[in-house]
């Protein structure tokens, strides 16, 4: 399916996960040790703006770029999802899982993924980046977060974000 530009709106979020196993929402007051937030934008389009069509439906991932990585980071997550497709699937849909990317990595670049990182599966069971395709006249949000955590994953090429989300958590 070709179109111009996709009717979505793109959120770009941050969350951090140092100092724990669990992904954690960044605080609103930073710590002494992290003076600037994690950050993550593109040079594709604007947060809030429509994503291209080349980055849609069957197109190539987006380029990303990731900036002020805290300096503990031993491991990067990317989850984009889709919560308005649980009107029509019943749950939010998965575009892209990407896991264990090394915190010496600033970004992402267009229709690639970074060397070492594992690709988990998206909402139509393949493994890697799916592009948004919502209905015609609908229009979606899309949310890239990106995850710094404290520790390196021990999960398989081919996992499902709820392997990725059971993982993330410090064993008991």
């Amino acid at each position: 399916m070709k179109r111009e530009n996709i009717a979505s709106t793109i959120i770009l979020l941050v969350f951090m996960g140092i100092g724990g196993c669990v992904f954690q929402e960044q605080p609103e007051e930073l710590s002494e040790t992290s003076k600037t937030p994690l950050m993550i934008t593109s040079s594709a389009f604007d947060h809030e703006g429509e994503i291209p069509a080349i980055y849609a439906c069957d197109g190539v991932s987006p380029p990303l770029e990731f900036s002020n990585i805290p300096e503990n980071t031993k491991s990067l997550v990317l989850i984009m999802d889709d919560p308005d497709a649980e009107e029509v699937a019943g749950y939010t849909w998965v575009h892209w899982l990407v896991w264990n990317i090394s915190p010496s990595t600033k970004g992402i670049e267009e229709g690639s993924v970074t060397v070492d990182a594992r690709e988990g599966r998206n909402g139509m069971g393949t493994i890697g980046y799916q592009g948004p395709c919502p209905p015609v006249g609908r229009t979606h949000r899309y949310f890239f977060k990106l995850y710094a955590l404290d520790i390196m994953l021990d999960l398989p090429e081919g996992a499902t974000k709820k392997q990725l989300e059971d993982a993330r958590t410090c064993p008991r």
